[in-house]
């Protein structure tokens, strides 16, 4: 991701509307629910019916579908590298036959690679959703009070707040380098000093990074911070919207499982187990 559009996602997801303004722990608890939910369902029927709720969630936060499938799209080659070898590895009815005995696609490698695609997007859909509508410190804050362990949220946090310092300078050091007209992509310039020139910014990056940790752990000493200081964090209430919006969640997960039990027969491939 450009640095720009480190901002921009944190700008996004500090908007008003009515899925950015729910509680934080709503919203991680009700993607939490779509992305098990997905996973462990074994008809297609399943992660369709949740990717067109969350395009519904998506048009109710007032987020844009192309940006939003352009980051789903920068997540995918993550999982979508493991998927595009299933075809080729699950025994079954060859339905192709490559130019050797070794290369073929069976049926039931095609029907799990379908449903792991579809499990695949529904998550990364949630994943995109939940970082659009809800800025770092909340996601945090939100874990933090769902229990997260007391040591891991404190590195989070640090993590979260580290980080924009870190876009800050990497910011700088390529602002010098081009106020130097220094482009690391100038094939006119020998590759060899180049990469050269780019191994010494990341190191500066490092002792950067150094830098600023011993600052800031001076900072914190100073204030009289130890390993029994507590973190602070906004109460906030959960609502009526909350409850709908959980209720409604959990409404479509009991019956689509209510469909899927009785009524599968009745929707053709799309109601069959793809699982292996």
């Amino acid at each position: 991701m450009a640095i720009e559009q480190v901002r921009t996602l944190e700008f996004i997801s500090s908007q008003d509307s009515i899925i950015h303004n729910l509680e934080g722990r709503v919203k991680l608890i009700a993607i939490l629910m779509i992305i098990l939910f997905a996973v462990f369902s074994d008809r297609l029927i399943v992660p369709i019916v949740l990717e067109c709720f969350q395009l519904i969630v998506m048009y109710l936060a007032k987020l844009s579908f192309k940006e939003s499938f352009k980051r789903v799209l920068l997540l995918l080659p993550f999982g979508g590298f493991v998927i595009a070898f299933q075809p080729f590895i699950h025994p079954g009815n060859i339905i192709w036959q490559g130019p050797y005995s070794w290369l073929y696609i069976t049926d039931t490698g095609l029907n799990w690679t379908i449903l792991l695609f579809a499990r695949l997007i529904v998550c990364l859909t949630a994943i995109v959703i939940l970082s659009s509508t809800s800025p770092m410190q909340e996601v945090v804050q939100s874990f933090r009070k769902l229990g997260m362990p007391r040591d891991l949220a404190m590195i989070l946090t640090i993590m979260v707040r580290f980080l924009f310092i870190f876009v800050d300078e990497l910011r700088d050091i390529r602002q010098s380098m081009t106020s130097r007209n220094f482009d690391p992509f100038n094939k006119m310039i020998s590759y060899k000093w180049r990469v050269k020139q780019v191994g010494y910014s990341i190191a500066m990056m490092f002792l950067k990074a150094y830098e600023k940790g011993e600052t800031i752990y001076l900072s914190m000493a100073s204030r009289c911070f130890s390993d029994n200081s507590e973190l602070y964090h906004a109460k906030t209430i959960i609502g009526k919207p909350e409850y709908l919006y959980l209720a409604i969640i959990l409404g479509m997960i009991i019956v689509l499982e209510l469909i899927v039990l009785f009524y599968s027969h009745n929707l053709g491939y799309y109601g069959i187990s793809l699982s292996l």
